[in-house]
């Protein structure tokens, strides 16, 4: 028997270290070629870091949260060959990547669950099944060639006896009459993987950027008009337009005019880059945290162009199958929380971009109209400019242009790139 030393691979972008995410071994364990071994998070994305052999684990290196460094060694197995220490390989051997917000893309995907024997789970989801003590062994998956998903744990976790049940435990000496001690009053959760990486970028972008807020009212009816006009010729069973494509389509048309809201800040360099294409981020929440897929090219589609483009890289998103070409280079973000989107927010910039414009609920409300009172759907349009590179006058005028376009549809389209 010898000893065979991994070390954290190089993966890829300069990289120099990366953070402990999750074990998926320990010592003792005996462990495949291929075999996932730990998730950990770079400043780009969460990867899956598979066994180069196979063997049984002597020692592992870094607990979760804990930063190692590219070369450094990582985990140390038993095996039946000579005795080697393996260098950390150019690039990562190939891994499943979960990329956050702005995040950057997969590596190429690791082989089928099928073909190693193992079980079949997202990043989060293994996190989650071992923060929560769930053996993926036991959890039957109904994703794709059994791949287990969030609801599954859930309903694994649910059908699962409570552990002070089992023979042995000590709530078990409670049966016959005493009840068990009550939980803790608190419950700690360490800040470690993409949620530290979202911390860490909206902490950044906060401190570096000096935001300048700005909120107008707008009559969104006769735009509702046209949307449910345009619903109603839908085929059935087809996905119904909102707002997020009109807006988009009348974001392209007013920077046209304020190109320097359509920008990135180089901070190293110093330069402002103002970009003539529009590639829009759409922040999108998921289960992992925020993510921002990119609707590239927005000046070149069709309003359903634009709404398929939105469907197909949010749902990518949300299920970690979106490419790193659909998670980065967006020059202008949008967001909003849809029905829970409140009367107004403050969105935080996604840097390096100068701009974000932040969608708020839609409401009838009594409005006054050429003297009279009548019910109007308002919406509220939340917008934040890096003041550094966008004066006040140009962000309020920017916003109104937008207003304009809104509450006359018409507008939205004419002399528009189709």
């Amino acid at each position: 028997m010898s000893r065979y030393v991994f070390k954290l691979p190089d993966l890829g972008e300069g990289t120099v270290s990366a953070e402990i995410v999750g074990w998926h071994v320990k010592p003792g364990d005996t462990v495949e070629e291929e075999q996932v071994l730990v998730e950990v998070m770079t400043e780009k994305a969460a990867v899956e870091v598979p066994s180069p052999v196979g063997g049984k684990v002597i020692s592992t290196t870094g607990e979760p949260g804990e930063m190692v460094a590219v070369g450094a060694e990582l985990i140390v197995f038993e095996t039946g060959g000579e005795p080697t220490s393996a260098p950390a390989p150019a690039t990562a051997a190939p891994a499943t990547v979960a990329a956050p917000a702005g995040a950057r893309a997969p590596l190429p995907q690791a082989p089928p669950a099928a073909a190693r024997g193992r079980v079949m789970a997202s990043p989060a989801n293994r996190r989650r099944a071992h923060e929560a003590g769930i053996d993926l062994q036991q959890v039957r998956g109904s994703g794709p060639q059994g791949r287990i998903l969030r609801e599954d744990l859930e309903a694994h976790r649910r059908g699962a006896p409570p552990a002070g049940s089992l023979p042995g435990s000590p709530a078990a000496a409670h049966a016959g009459g005493n009840p068990p001690a009550a939980s803790a009053p608190t419950e700690e959760i360490k800040v470690i993987g993409l949620r530290r990486l979202i911390a860490q970028r909206m902490s950044d972008a906060k401190r570096n950027i000096p935001h300048f807020a700005y909120v107008e009212e707008i009559d969104v009816s006769e735009l509702e008009g046209l949307r449910r006009h345009l619903n109603g010729r839908v085929a059935s069973g087809e996905p119904a337009l909102t707002y997020l494509p009109f807006l988009v389509v009348a974001l392209v048309r007013v920077l046209q005019d304020f190109p320097q809201c359509n920008a990135h800040y180089d901070a190293e360099r110093g330069v402002i880059i103002r970009h003539r294409a529009v590639h829009v981020g759409v922040a999108t929440q998921t289960p992992d945290g925020l993510k921002v897929p990119v609707v590239r090219h927005a000046e070149q589609r069709s309003l359903w162009g634009i709404a398929a483009e939105m469907r197909r890289v949010t749902e990518g998103a949300r299920t970690n199958k979106a490419t790193r070409d659909e998670l980065t280079g967006s020059t202008i973000t949008l967001t909003s929380l849809g029905k829970l989107g409140g009367i107004v927010s403050t969105p935080i910039i996604n840097a390096p971009e100068v701009a974000i414009l932040g969608v708020n609920r839609a409401v009838d409300r009594p409005m006054v109209v050429d003297g009279a009172v009548t019910v109007r759907r308002m919406m509220n349009l939340s917008s934040s400019f890096d003041h550094r590179f966008v004066d006040g006058y140009d962000a309020a005028a920017m916003i109104q242009a937008m207003k304009e376009l809104i509450e006359h549809p018409a507008m939205i389209f004419m002399h528009a790139k189709d």
